[in-house]
């Protein structure tokens, strides 16, 4: 394969790809083609990981049990994560919307299988947590896939990851590293839900130190 020669109007449309990326919290509850999440999917498969060990599992969560489970899962670890704030940040807390798993019609719990022997530990003798990382890349490819259809993502990270294991009943050897929600998110914005609320402002520059 030739090196592909992008233009600037590609580049100005992945810059916008990569403002709009958000994570979403609010969905509408249409469904998500299954044509379309698959080739969303096929991101993972582009992805890099160490070693060439691809060690990512995927868990599509559909059953009611199951996301009953993930429902009161994130309820308890929210309200012991509500329970550490105080005053006025508690009360901005309370109002947040950190999940959109009650409308999501498409959940995904994706794993690292850190005992995979794929790739032959190559790259992960010093690190092992690259295993991990190489998931985050191939979540953040599959991410930018769906919202270039017009899909999003919201990351839900208020779990307790060792009781999902075992309500999704995984291997030993698989971690969680994110619970997701796709839809169609309720709007657009180039702007975190987060600032606009309060909770947090992005650095206007990247510091970048020199040794």
């Amino acid at each position: 394969m030739q090196d592909q020669a992008f233009t600037d109007e590609f580049r100005t449309q992945f810059d916008l790809l990569m403002r709009l990326r958000r994570d979403v919290r609010r969905f509408r509850t249409d469904a998500v083609d299954e044509a379309v999440l698959t080739r969303c999917l096929d991101a993972f498969q582009l992805a890099p990981s160490v070693g060439l060990s691809e060690p990512w599992r995927v868990i599509r969560v559909e059953s009611p049990a199951a996301r009953t489970a993930a429902l009161e899962n994130f309820k308890a670890a929210n309200d012991a994560a509500l329970a550490g704030y105080s005053g006025d940040r508690a009360q901005l807390y309370s109002r947040l919307k950190l999940s959109g798993m009650q409308e999501a019609p498409v959940q995904l719990a994706v794993f690292c299988d850190d005992a995979t022997d794929k790739g032959q530990g190559l790259g992960a003798g010093t690190m092992p947590e690259m295993r991990r990382y190489s998931v985050v890349s191939a979540v953040t490819l599959f991410w930018l896939a769906l919202r270039a259809h017009g899909l999003g993502l919201g990351w839900v990270s208020i779990l307790d990851p060792d009781r999902l294991a075992r309500d999704l009943s995984v291997p030993e050897g698989w971690r969680l590293i994110g619970y997701f929600c796709v839809g169609w998110p309720e709007e657009s914005s180039d702007t975190p839900e987060l600032e606009t609320l309060g909770w947090e402002c992005r650095r206007g520059s990247l510091p970048v130190e020199t040794r």
